[in-house]
């Protein structure tokens, strides 16, 4: 026999994003809900078992979709859907329904669409979080609404982070928002004592995700960047300016002017000294 969990949040007055319902429900065999259409977005999650998934697309097509434990799919607004369970391996689902100003936007990071409806984890450690968020939501409906506003942020971060999607697409714009925000991080701060952990917190991500992501958007690791950055910034001051090598090294990040010659020889091939006489830089007398 069926058995479910049924809430209605208790608040609307969240305009960016807000919660309507959520639930969870163990099937029974072939059962089904729709055809229908929500107002608002309407994320389901498969703990257990299998299902089908029929939803029209952008043509007005009803698309057949199988979804199995550990897949998802999203219902848009207006889409008309129907979902039904295995007859032999009935599935175990969780969901939440959702909106807001921000709704569209943020959905549109995990790579979901009306074509594209069914969500696949690309990161099985982020996927988890996300189950756990949804139900923690699900079994804390007595929370105040900020409490449970902040899990759904929580969800729909986990979300977009372990989306095939948003993981796979070169030009997705989470990445590149994450490559912007650590570009303007590492411009501004390059000259303090700044690590990868620090540049990986400005985007809000560990240091392995992020590190992993960056290596795949500039082919090199962050630490590496961080430095070729600094030397390019480091060969700007010997070529234009006067400044003593000591004080160049401090002015990109070294306070220690033996590491910045050898950071700076492991890049050039030569020292600060003699690149700046190589290229025709400006030196203070007495220097090359």
């Amino acid at each position: 026999m069926s058995q479910f969990t049924f809430s209605v949040f208790p608040s609307e007055n969240f305009i960016d994003l807000g919660l309507y319902q959520f639930g969870w429900e163990q099937c029974d065999p072939a059962h089904s809900f729709g055809p229908a259409a929500r107002n608002h977005y309407l994320f389901h999650y498969c703990l257990s078992g299998t299902g089908t998934l029929i939803a029209d697309n952008t043509k007005g097509e009803a698309i057949s979709y199988p979804i199995k434990s550990g897949q998802g799919f999203m219902l848009f607004p207006n889409q008309i859907g129907t979902y039904i369970a295995d007859r032999d391996i009935p599935w175990e689902y969780v969901w939440i329904e959702f909106d807001g100003l921000r709704a569209k936007e943020t959905v549109a990071l995990s790579g979901l669409k009306l074509d594209q409806p069914v969500y696949k984890a690309h990161h099985k450690d982020i996927a988890e979080t996300m189950k756990t968020e949804m139900l923690y939501i699900v079994n804390h409906k007595e929370e105040s609404p900020l409490h449970l506003i902040g899990h759904l942020y929580l969800f729909i971060d986990s979300l977009v982070r372990s989306s095939t999607y948003a993981q796979l697409s070169r030009g997705n714009s989470l990445r590149d928002f994450y490559m912007k925000e650590a570009f303007s991080f590492i411009e501004q701060n390059f000259q303090n004592d700044i690590s990868v952990e620090d540049i990986a917190a400005c985007c809000g991500l560990n240091r392995s995700y992020f590190g992993k992501i960056f290596h795949e958007n500039t082919g090199k690791s962050p630490q590496e960047f961080l430095i070729a950055y600094r030397m390019t910034k480091a060969t700007e001051l010997l070529k234009l300016t006067g400044l003593s090598i000591a004080d160049i090294g401090n002015a990109v990040g070294y306070p220690n002017q033996l590491h910045f010659s050898r950071a700076f020889k492991n890049v050039y091939g030569v020292s600060p000294r003699q690149w700046r006489y190589e290229n025709g830089g400006r030196s203070q007398p007495g220097q090359f």
